[in-house]
């Protein structure tokens, strides 16, 4: 799934911590995204990395102490000017209290001082140094004035003690400010329920009837609501993989523990706050399941040369959610090309939805891919969302679902 960035541009600070190197791999995925990038390092930070490393990496000159002049805009005024959001990775913990008591004696505490866009610290320290008092209250005080705090990782830090104060994965550092740039208004702290992958029904205790349902378009919808700063419940039978740890996951295997997991999850979204929830259910639900499955694994010897299965229908999870107070987007795959589109409007009314995301797939081989098509379907119109690929398209169907709330 790749986050498209494109005309937006990232001040990126960098302090003197071990964990600067992957100052270098955030800065990478920045680039990767389309983001114009430009990076502003104190001295200390160059005891571990040069500036021609980011220079490299972004095609950008770096602000340094030696490098500032007024005579271009690479100096602490006007490099934040050309800046949509700036991202501190990593911040040590000398850092977060000069920034915390407005202190400019150095390239970067001058730099932010004078920035005024949205500001984002990913600390990086021993677990005492982030523990002391000071520092502690400088984070308080830092997230009081609208500050982000990407909250470091636990693990064996580089003194050799185990605890919490690593750099927070590049990857993470990366989605929570990619929220900030593509943040909107309508999402932000809505509460969100998706479904994703297929049922798994047990046959026995190895084998199971499911579905080539991959996932992926329920992943690049979480990730696409996630950025626009909802608030995510994925209930999934595939992982989440990939995902900003800031979503929600739930496991499922069978359909009966789907419709329970997501009518929990609706009821628990109803009640975070004023906004209207969202249902988008993208799994795919076996339609029947074994009327009896077995304890242990069935051995193929006792089984002999045909083995009959007998199957029952599953409920249908749609028809039996309680929707009540929500919007609710189903999606429908279907390979019958001259039924498929009546198939999916006939939802509408079938299953009490609001919209069906329709999509007519060749074959087996349709599953799984990182394109997809879908047509939008309400009452009201049919709208083809085009060819493109999932992260693409959820963005597309989040425009048209906006349509579907009172609000």
């Amino acid at each position: 799934m790749q986050v498209d960035l494109k005309g937006k541009s990232v001040l990126l600070g960098v302090t003197g911590s071990i964990s600067v190197y992957k100052a270098c791999d955030l800065a990478r995925l920045f680039v990767k995204a389309g983001a114009e990038v430009h990076v502003v390092m104190t001295a200390s930070a160059e005891r571990f990395v040069s500036a021609l490393t980011f220079e490299a990496l972004t095609r950008n000159a770096v602000l340094t102490e030696s490098s500032e002049s007024w005579s271009s805009e690479l100096n602490h005024i006007d490099i934040g000017k050309r800046c949509d959001v700036c991202v501190i990775a990593p911040a040590t913990a000398n850092t977060l209290n000069k920034l915390s008591h407005g202190l400019a004696d150095n390239i970067l505490t001058q730099t932010i001082l004078a920035f005024t866009k949205k500001i984002l610290v990913s600390p990086a320290a021993n677990t005492q140094m982030l523990a002391n008092p000071f520092t502690a209250q400088s984070m308080q005080t830092l997230a009081q004035n609208n500050y982000t705090i990407i909250q470091p990782q636990e693990k064996l830090l580089a003194c050799r003690d185990v605890g919490n104060g690593a750099l927070a994965e590049p990857s993470e550092i990366f989605f929570e400010t990619a929220k900030v740039l593509q943040e909107e208004e309508f999402w932000k702290d809505r509460p969100i329920v998706v479904t994703g992958g297929g049922s798994r029904e047990k046959i026995d205790e190895v084998r199971y009837i499911s579905n080539f349902s991959s996932g992926k378009m329920a992943k690049s919808l979480c990730l696409a609501l996630y950025l626009k700063g909802a608030k995510v419940q994925y209930i999934t039978s595939m992982g989440d993989e990939g995902l900003p740890s800031g979503i929600q996951s739930v496991y499922f295997e069978d359909a009966e523990m789907l419709l329970g997991q997501t009518q929990e999850a609706i009821n628990d979204a109803k009640s975070q706050n004023d906004k209207e929830t969202f249902l988008f259910m993208v799994a795919a639900v076996a339609d029947f399941k074994p009327k009896a499955p077995k304890r242990g694994k069935l051995k193929k010897s006792t089984l002999g040369e045909v083995w009959n299965v007998e199957l029952i229908q599953n409920p249908d999870i749609l028809s039996t959610l309680d929707k009540t107070g929500i919007k609710t987007v189903a999606f429908k795959a279907e390979m019958d090309s001259n039924e498929g589109l009546n198939n999916a409007v006939k939802l509408l009314t079938q299953k009490r939805v609001d919209a069906v995301c329709y999509n007519l797939l060749q074959d087996a081989k349709s599953f799984g891919g990182d394109e997809n098509e879908i047509t939008f379907i309400t009452e009201a119109s049919q709208t083809p969302l085009g060819r493109a690929d999932k992260l693409t398209l959820s963005h597309r169907i989040l425009s048209q679902a906006k349509a579907l709330s009172h609000e």
